[in-house]
């Protein structure tokens, strides 16, 4: 008698040419995923040759229930993971039965930011570090925190080993594993300085596909919580109080940049950043006042400022670009539910186009 680990685990491909394909969505929140699955005839590596899908809008918040077909667009492919063999995630983005864009479709306007030409022509660079902290299911407390308690202070967590100082290690590796087969360009994971809080990087990753590939390593990461019985939160200020904050810090270049004479183009993009400061905070993600507190490795959120190797500010610039006369500089702005279609364009727009 077979058991279900075997089932889940059963290899098609010898058995049949056709595959699953994951559709995966943005929800109406902004930040839930959606996600189901369909069988195609064959494998695919393009999503222009996959067929379009449809879903009900107004289960997602996306669509009124007299109206509520959402139609959606494939627009990147992954490996599954999950699935393995020949099957695939899809990352999508939605659109009305005429072809509109939903309004939760940020995807869209961004795409239309990274074909502008001048945008094209400076291969904008993105590496994004993403945090995030695990909670217990039934509790909503961070993994590893006593029920109703507290562990020590910050000190000891970052980057730290053991069963007293790293709490989920084993989710953590998984998600690495995951997206490293999955083809998405993680690059990096650490313990972050509070208990029971992670990240990981993505990048270098090229204008839109560093939105796409945020996404898909969330999908990936929500998927292996939800096996672990572990709660994956988003919140950048999960904890109040003297603990720190969860951010997705934005790592940005530009062809000029990388080249000689880049650091002067890095001061003069800053500087365009600088005077749109306000609306650059507006769309960095909800609840990034609780973070930005001037406190905790930030700057306070009213307040735009920059300096080299200086993690209280709000764009850092390293030692090596410095140095070297050229390279890239950090946006320490946005949070950790910030929409990475909207921050990279965003970002891009402000020092490229205006």
């Amino acid at each position: 008698m077979a058991l279900l680990n075997d089932l889940i685990n059963l290899d098609l491909t010898d058995s049949t040419k056709k595959i699953i394909a994951e559709y995966i969505w943005i929800g109406g929140s902004g930040m839930d995923l959606r996600s189901k699955a369909r069988t195609l005839p064959k494998p695919e590596s393009d999503p222009k040759k996959l067929p379009k899908w449809n879903y009900d809008g107004s289960s997602t918040g996306q669509a009124p229930g007299e109206d509520s077909e959402v139609i959606l667009y494939p627009q990147a492919i992954f490996k599954d993971p999950f699935r393995g063999g020949n099957n695939i995630l899809v990352i999508c983005d939605a659109y009305t039965p005429a072809g509109e864009p939903i309004p939760t479709n940020k995807r869209h306007a961004a795409a239309k930011i990274f074909s502008h030409p001048e945008v094209e022509k400076e291969v904008p660079w993105y590496g994004i570090e993403q945090e995030y902290t695990l909670l217990q299911k039934d509790i909503n407390w961070p993994l590893g925190w006593p029920q109703g308690g507290f562990p020590g202070p910050q000190g000891p967590y970052y980057c730290g080993i053991g069963a007293d100082k790293a709490f989920g290690r084993d989710i953590v590796d998984a998600h690495y594993k995951a997206c490293l087969y999955a083809g998405i360009n993680i690059s990096g994971i650490n313990g972050e300085v509070m208990p029971g809080q992670w990240e990981f990087q993505v990048g270098p990753s090229v204008g839109i596909s560093a939105g796409d590939e945020i996404w898909a390593a969330r999908y990936i990461l929500e998927r292996i919580t939800e096996i672990a019985g572990v709660v994956v939160s988003f919140d950048p200020k999960p904890i109040p109080g003297d603990w720190n904050g969860a951010g997705a810090h934005t790592n940005y270049s530009t062809k000029s940049m990388r080249e000689e004479g880049g650091y002067e183009i890095i001061k003069k993009a800053i500087e365009k950043l600088g005077l749109r400061h306000k609306e650059h905070i507006a769309a960095y993600g909800e609840g990034n006042e609780r973070r930005l507190t001037g406190r905790h490795e930030t700057a306070n959120i009213n307040t735009f400022k920059w300096g080299v190797a200086n993690r209280g500010a709000s764009i850092r610039v390293g030692r090596d670009t410095e140095k070297d006369g050229k390279g890239y500089f950090e946006d320490r702005r946005p949070a950790s539910n910030m929409d990475p279609y909207v921050v990279t364009s965003m970002i891009a727009e402000t020092t490229i186009l205006l």
